[in-house]
């Protein structure tokens, strides 16, 4: 799935990625694929919940209807519980204003063996911020260097990140929310505000393409993962992951006492 990595340091247009892509598999042809990524990576977090030197965070952006909370339901579902949490950040609490943008953030970071996957994320601060002009520009726009340095700080001591931004095209988020809007049991999944975000889809492009391209790097990469086809979408996410992972080397430690002579009593 490298050809979905974002290389950092130079422009980025997302037109030049294809939603629709789904480099010419099927949906039938690939159901048992993600079944077997499911339950490889159940085995790996197993794996790292007991060997207790990693930890992942994985991060997913998307524009509304995107596919976060479906992405998370279909990768994550073979997962135990207990090794996994998810974190959805929202409007930001008095308690959380009174400190700098990314402290309650850090707080959410995953712990040794363990699984965090951040439902939207600190990455707002250079999104709807910008988007909705919350804070000024000069303040916005030195965030890209605060946040590749905190991602560092989380590398540095343990953590290995992958970034998702799941790319939907401006027609099938209106197909989406038709789809909410006809559905009564889906009507609490319909927010009328996600009708003024859409109004200002250009500028959230604007706003996500200068976001991977200055914060996608080699040890926090950013993902561009077509997402129209939400079994692509899936498929590519748990590819990634199940090869990152792969990629760390874990094994089940040893027991640090000496079991060849111990027997259990009947």
């Amino acid at each position: 799935m490298k050809q979905y990595q974002v290389q950092g340091g130079g422009p980025l247009d997302l037109a030049e990625w294809d939603p629709d892509d789904t480099a010419g598999l099927d949906k039938d042809g690939v159901r048992g694929r993600l079944k077997d990524l499911r339950e490889r990576l159940a085995s790996l977090q197993q794996i790292m919940w007991a060997d207790e030197r990693h930890r992942l965070l994985v991060v997913l952006q998307a524009m509304d209807t995107g596919g976060k909370d479906g992405t998370i339901r279909k990768v994550f579902s073979g997962v135990n519980p207990q090794g996994v949490r998810v974190v959805n950040f929202k409007t930001p609490t008095p308690r959380e204003l009174a400190h700098d943008y990314l402290w309650r953030v850090h707080q959410h970071t995953p712990p040794a063996g363990g699984i965090t996957v951040f439902n939207r994320s600190h990455y707002e601060d250079v999104l709807i911020v910008r988007v909705f002009g919350l804070v000024p520009e000069e303040r916005w726009s030195r965030r890209y260097d605060h946040i590749k340095a905190f991602e560092r700080l989380l590398v540095d001591e343990g953590t290995t990140i992958l970034k998702f931004y799941l790319h939907i095209s401006k027609e099938e988020q209106a197909k989406r929310l038709r789809a909410r809007l006809a559905d009564p049991d889906k009507h609490w999944k319909f927010n009328v505000d996600d009708l003024e975000h859409r109004e200002r889809w250009d500028d959230y492009m604007a706003a996500f393409e200068t976001a991977l391209a200055e914060t996608s790097t080699d040890f926090a990469p950013w993902y561009v993962v077509p997402a129209n086809h939400k079994w692509y979408r899936n498929l590519v996410v748990a590819e990634t992951i199940v090869a990152t992972l792969e990629r760390l080397g874990m094994e089940y430690p040893e027991s640090d006492d000496d079991l060849s002579g111990v027997l259990v009593p009947s």
